[in-house]
């Protein structure tokens, strides 16, 4: 009778993958047993099939270890896109966004939102952001957002203790 083999459950291999290069601890660690493996006599080339990679990446691997040790190992960081806002633009908000209120530059509300900044960065510098990308902004700012409570002011304050108060009643009957 054969042997049964081993299976992974509850995840994909590509989901391993990912989980594996999330953390470059793991990747050297990874590198470092292919070239450990260079050393007892493999191929680059048998070394591409079990690792799932060019068997030019085992050369380079092999390379930088040889050159630079462990920190030839790590990935060399990457050069992303430029961002649009210049240096000079992105202080300019920063104080804007900390100093002044959105009713200066004639929005109707004294709170900025990621939606405001949009259309204040798309009217004063012409450059256009979708909404996720403006919080990535303000993080390299240094700055957070908050959510909103969903108070209004213009609110009845007496219905909405009411409103509350028959809300507590409620709960209080489904327990």
């Amino acid at each position: 009778m054969p042997k049964s083999r081993l299976k992974v459950i509850g995840t994909t291999a590509e989901e391993l993958k990912i989980l594996l290069r999330k953390d470059e601890k793991y990747m050297i660690g990874v590198r470092l047993y292919a070239v450990y493996q260079i050393s007892l006599g493999y191929s680059s080339r048998q070394l591409e099939n079990l690792y799932n990679v060019s068997f030019k990446s085992v050369c380079n691997w092999i390379n930088g270890f040889n050159k630079f040790g462990l920190e030839g190992l790590k990935d060399k960081p990457r050069s992303g896109r430029k961002p649009r806002l210049t240096m000079s633009e992105r202080e300019e908000i920063r104080n804007i966004v900390r100093e002044e209120e959105p009713i200066t530059y004639g929005y109707n509300t004294t709170t900025w939102t990621g939606p405001l900044l949009i259309d204040f960065i798309k009217k004063k510098y012409g450059k256009l952001y979708k909404k996720a990308q403006i919080y990535n902004i303000l993080k390299g700012m240094k700055l957070s957002y908050k959510k909103g409570l969903g108070i209004y002011p213009e609110a009845d304050k007496e219905k909405r203790k009411q409103f509350n108060e028959a809300l507590k009643k409620t709960s209080r009957k489904r327990l």
